[in-house]
This record gives structure tokens, C-alpha cells and sequence, in this order.
């Protein structure tokens, strides 16, 4: 097997299975490239799981319920079948991350998942995180990126996330009608985080060149996108993208120096439309893929070449994937990018052909190190380099689930096997006499996962 395979499987995909590296062969960036063509049928695992209408219906019923009944058995009922569908929808992703035989399209899922980043850990989001990525993100991933970027502001997880449905302008008829009421009970004015994490994290970046007179002239065009309630009675509609004309700021907008002048709904979608086209987004969007594929400080050349492709192709991700792929910066002999819990894990479970069979099994490794599923905590989405996540209680608890997993798979899989079909030359002559060395089978596991060559990717 080549080191060009390894690299594929490992730094490009999520860890090799027994028998990827052989079925890669030699040419590695053939079976990469395959990968990132055409359109993809939503995966069998995720296929079944409620989609953003039913999971925000179902938390629509919960406060109805929470209210009524005062923290009665329905209100618990409700909270335990969103916490339930929450963790179905972790085994789901992760059922497909271990057996998928497209590991570098997944890679990009998850990427992309991770820079439009909302987090279950806000009540309204916990049922909804994961349907950003399976509605939003994955029908997207092989288009351009100015459709994946209105795929994913005019998803429900994202407006109610970053509390856009409250945006209301304050010239908008809206306000107008609370204005002339004796006593508002509802202070009614533009909520400027969507418009902010756009420019900040999803477009142009924090040194894109905006003002914040552009986060607000911003926020007040995105007025009016929102998410369609459920009042109390079943609604077909419940859940989905709402445009609520009488909460739209009217009149042109200024913004980066153009002035927008459509109405409605056309106007933040032709803003959305430049911002997707711009040489900061363009750079900002190249810089991220470097970092996660390359090195945690990403090489100049790299980012540059990628840059331009991302301008030169009009934003298409294939073309900028493709050049991912080629570009020689990523296929350096030194593993430069410590792998993140989410990395460990997948590629653990790959490497031993395990898939955890219950919710809370596959749940529990990443809360262990620290990275739960959907949870970044913040808009900016989960940290991509070393210094976030090799800390020594870090370390200590990587080891322990090491332990962990040799205990319970070491009668099962010989460990050396195991490296080399993982790691192949890779796996450094040091660790292989350790491991043959090992009192057990278990203890041999645990060294292989605590390796530096399995860390590292």
C-alpha cells in the first residue's frame, strides 16, 4: 500500500477501514476525486429521522405543554422525545461516518456543518442541530456555495438559533401598528446576530472589511425571515421558512458600498448573492479548508490557489474540493493536524469495524472528550487546531477511553492487524514493538489508539 492511499484514507477521509487502503490502490486521488461527483441520495440512516418541521412542531408542543400543565407527565413526555430524537439523530450521523465507503464527502459534511455551526445545547435548537446538516448542508455539498450559503441562512435551526424570527424593523408595518397602540407589552427592533455570524463567520470574515453599519444595515433586511409557528393547531407549514412581509424594514439598502434597492424577500437574497461571491469570502472560505486538511497554520500557496479557484469557478465546491485534493501542500509526509475527539472516535470505530448499536453508546465517547455532537457552544463552531484540544486532562481522558476500548475490543481484534490496515507503513516501527510487547490484547489496543501515528492524521 502506498503513502498516498494512507494519506487519503486518514487526512482526507475519516480513518481507514479493514481493507481501504487496498481497495484505494495507488492512485489515491482518483478515489478521492470519484467521491465528489454528482449528487448523493440522503444515506439510509439518516433517511428516517424527523425532519426540522416535525423536531420544531414537537418542541412547540412541549411549551404548550410546559404552560398547561405546569411541568406535568406531558411536558416531561415532550422533553424526553426531543432528547430521544436528538441522540437519534447523533447514532444516525455517525452510523453512516463508520460504514461509509465516501469518507472524504463525509469529512466535507461534517466540515461544512461545522462552519455554518448552530448548537443544540439553546432548547430550541437541540431537535433541529442536526437536521441543519441533513436538509441544508448535505444537498448541497456538491453544488456552489452561494446555494448551500441560502440553504442554510433560510433554515429554521439557523434563524432560531441566532433569534432572527424576533427581528422586527422598526419602520416596518409591524412596528408602525405597535406604535399606535396605548401600551405595547412587546418591545418590537432588529436583532443583528444573523446578519452578524454571516459577515463574521460564514462570508467575507472578521477581517472581510465590514462595518458595523453593514451588520446593521444587514440585520434590518434580513427583518421578516422567520420560521413559521404552530399556534396551537396542526399546520403543515409549522416549522418552515417564513418570510413575514409586515416585519420587513422597508427601503433601499446600503451595504459595502452598494445599494440594494429590491424589495422583500429579494433584497437579503441578492445581498446574500454578493457576499457569496466576494474575494474575502473567497479567501476566508480557503484559509478554513487549509487549516482542516493542511495544517493548523495554513500555507500561504495553498490558500491562495484555492482562493482562486473559489473566485475563477464562481464558488462551485467540487471545483474547489478538486483542488483541495491537488494541491501538494496536503499530501506532505508529516501529520500535521491533531485529530479532534470527533476524529479519534470515527476513526477508532473505523479502524475496528465497530459501530456502537444503541444512541447512548455512540453518545457517550465524545461527551467523555469534550465534544458532543451539535454542540460547539458558539456560532464560530468547534476549534479546528492543536492547541484546543491536546491539553493534559484531554490527553488523560483520551486515554482512559483508549483503555476502555481495548477492554472491550481486544479479544476480538489482533492489534497489529489493526494498525496496519488503519496505518500501514505509517505506524512507526517504536509502536509496533510496543504493541508486541503487550500483556494483552486489550493493552495492545489501547497502545495503538494512544499512538502519536493514530493521533495525528
Amino acid at each position: 500500500m502506498t503513502l498516498s492511499a494512507i494519506i487519503a484514507a486518514n487526512r482526507f477521509g475519516l480513518g481507514a477501514r479493514p481493507g481501504e487502503l487496498t481497495d484505494i490502490g495507488a492512485d489515491a486521488r482518483d478515489w478521492l476525486t470519484h467521491q465528489l461527483k454528482g449528487t448523493r441520495p440522503v444515506p439510509q440512516e439518516v433517511a428516517g429521522l424527523p425532519s426540522s418541521a416535525v423536531a420544531f412542531q414537537t418542541f412547540a408542543k412541549a411549551l404548550r405543554e410546559r404552560r398547561h400543565d405546569k411541568e406535568g407527565d406531558e411536558a416531561e413526555n415532550k422533553r424526553r422525545q426531543i432528547g430521544a430524537m436528538y441522540r437519534d439523530q447523533v447514532a444516525a450521523r455517525y452510523r453512516f461516518a463508520i460504514r461509509t465507503e465516501e469518507p472524504f464527502r463525509e469529512r466535507l459534511v461534517h466540515f461544512w456543518t461545522n462552519h455554518f455551526a448552530v448548537s443544540a445545547d439553546k432548547a430550541q435548537v437541540v431537535g433541529l442541530a442536526a437536521t441543519l446538516e441533513n436538509e441544508a448542508i448535505r444537498p448541497n455539498v456538491g453544488g456552489r456555495f452561494v446555494d448551500l450559503l441560502l440553504a442554510v441562512e433560510m433554515h429554521p435551526a439557523m434563524i432560531l438559533y441566532l433569534d432572527n424570527q424576533a427581528s422586527i424593523g422598526p419602520n416596518s408595518p409591524l412596528a408602525q401598528k405597535a406604535a399606535r397602540r396605548v401600551a405595547s407589552d412587546r418591545k418590537l427592533d432588529i436583532n443583528e446576530n444573523l446578519a452578524r455570524e454571516i459577515l463574521e463567520l460564514h462570508t467575507l470574515g472578521v477581517n472581510g472589511g465590514y462595518t458595523q453599519a453593514d451588520v446593521t444595515t444587514f440585520a434590518r433586511s434580513l427583518t421578516g425571515w422567520s420560521v413559521a409557528a404552530a399556534r396551537g393547531k396542526e399546520s403543515a407549514q409549522a416549522g418552515q421558512f417564513q418570510f413575514r412581509p409586515m416585519a420587513h424594514e422597508p427601503g433601499a439598502k446600503t451595504i459595502l458600498g452598494k445599494r440594494y434597492a429590491e424589495d422583500g424577500l429579494a433584497q437579503p437574497r441578492a445581498i446574500l448573492k454578493d457576499l457569496a461571491a466576494h474575494p474575502a469570502t473567497a479567501k476566508h472560505v480557503a484559509t478554513k479548508l487549509a487549516r482542516h486538511f493542511i495544517a493548523d497554520d495554513p500555507p500561504e500557496s495553498a490558500v491562495s490557489r484555492l482562493t482562486k479557484v473559489f473566485l475563477d469557478r464562481d464558488g462551485d465546491l467540487p471545483s474547489l474540493h478538486r483542488a483541495l485534493v491537488e494541491s501538494p501542500e496536503a499530501w506532505a509526509r508529516t501529520t500535521s493536524k491533531f485529530k479532534t475527539p470527533h476524529d479519534f472516535v470515527v476513526s477508532t470505530f473505523r479502524m475496528l469495524d465497530f459501530t456502537p448499536q444503541l444512541p447512548e453508546q455512540m453518545l457517550s465517547p465524545f461527551q467523555l472528550l469534550g465534544q458532543r455532537p451539535y454542540t460547539p457552544g458558539s456560532p464560530a463552531g468547534w476549534p479546528d487546531t492543536a492547541s484546543q484540544w491536546d491539553g493534559p486532562d484531554a490527553l488523560l481522558k483520551r486515554i482512559e477511553w483508549a483503555s476502555a476500548v481495548g477492554k472491550r475490543m481486544g479479544s476480538k481484534v489482533q492489534p497489529l492487524d489493526a494498525g496496519a490496515s488503519s496505518l500501514g507503513d505509517a505506524l512507526a516501527e517504536r509502536t509496533r514493538v510496543a504493541i508486541s510487547r503487550a500483556e494483552s490484547g486489550a493493552q495492545g489496543i489501547a497502545l495503538l489508539l494512544a499512538s502519536p501515528e493514530f493521533q495525528r492524521r
